[in-house]
């Protein structure tokens, strides 16, 4: 059997008082694409410098591909977003792209020129913005410009931290067809995120983490089960409470004929339930952690085996 490609044990950090990552023990296996979900803060960044050997433990240890994270012949075989990323902007977006090739270790293979431009095309990154010069670009263009020079050596391990940061939403449907593609050629992506919608739409597995504890691990479809959506209702006037009182169901919220509800479960009979009423509009927002996964974010939440 193939070694793991990311094996976190008991994986700890603290500065001074401050513990920002506790105990963490994780394990990715070669092909996943793992989502990290965690609110800003939670630790995710933390996580992805320790195993990128940028920062050292405090307890534990981290290892690659079955080597220690320090072993230049793992790292040799990373492409890497940051969370903050920081460009020369003297150079233009190809000369970019041509400085981190040039930074691959000593006999490695070359980003393919055919393989850099069809990243570029799903990123909607244009021969313009490649020739004009960093400093004049907008944060998203930046942005593609690090997702294209993360990928375009074909790394066997992808870690992005909070990739689509910055993105219009065609541009986050490329990002998320190459992270799909990259899935497909047996290639292991660890993706951090603190979008829901982000990692559904991508991910195999996805680990829960919560103020530096991993809290949960979990198939993507079993999150999708467990999770809790938000919906908000425009009545045309104002409905009973009652009314909105179903097993599944919480009124969080309510304003006229405004309604806002935490729905688990089966959809069906809330829907049967509104269409007894004069419904103008209805929505699902984009839920806070915190709402879709109340029973892992909630005080005295239970840590992941």
């Amino acid at each position: 059997m193939p070694a793991a490609v990311i094996e976190a044990r008991d994986l700890s950090k603290r500065y001074g008082a401050l513990t920002a990552l506790d105990g963490l023990h994780l394990t990715v296996e070669p092909g996943e694409i793992f989502g990290f979900l965690g609110p800003n803060g939670a630790g995710k960044s933390t996580t992805i410098r320790l195993l990128l050997d940028l920062i050292r433990p405090s307890r534990g240890e981290a290892r690659l591909f079955g080597l220690p994270v320090r072993d230049p012949a793992a790292r040799a075989r990373i492409g890497f977003l940051p969370d903050e990323l920081a460009l020369d902007e003297r150079m233009t977006g190809r000369q970019t792209l041509d400085f981190f090739d040039a930074l691959r270790p000593a006999g490695a293979p070359p980003a393919q020129p055919a393989r850099r431009d069809a990243i570029c095309e799903k990123l909607s990154l244009t021969g313009a913005d490649l020739d004009r010069l960093v400093r004049d670009d907008s944060r998203g263009t930046k942005q593609k410009i690090g997702l294209a020079a993360a990928l375009q050596h074909d790394p066997d391990l992808l870690i992005l931290d909070e990739p689509t940061t910055g993105l219009d939403p065609l541009v986050r449907e490329g990002v998320f067809d190459l992270l799909l593609e990259v899935g497909r050629q047996g290639r292991t992506v660890f993706h951090s995120s603190h979008v829901l919608s982000e990692v559904d739409r991508t991910c195999t597995r996805v680990g829960i983490v919560r103020k530096g504890k991993l809290v949960a691990v979990e198939k993507i479809d079993e999150l999708r089960r467990k999770s809790v959506r938000k919906m908000v209702v425009e009545f045309a006037g104002v409905v009973p409470a009652e009314d909105l009182s179903l097993p599944g169901v919480i009124l969080v919220e309510r304003d006229g004929g405004r309604a806002v509800l935490h729905v688990s479960g089966d959809l069906d009979p809330l829907l049967k339930a509104l269409a007894r009423h004069e419904v103008t509009d209805l929505a699902f927002p984009e839920p806070d952690l915190e709402d879709a996964f109340v029973r892992h974010y909630k005080d005295g939440g239970r840590e992941a085996p």
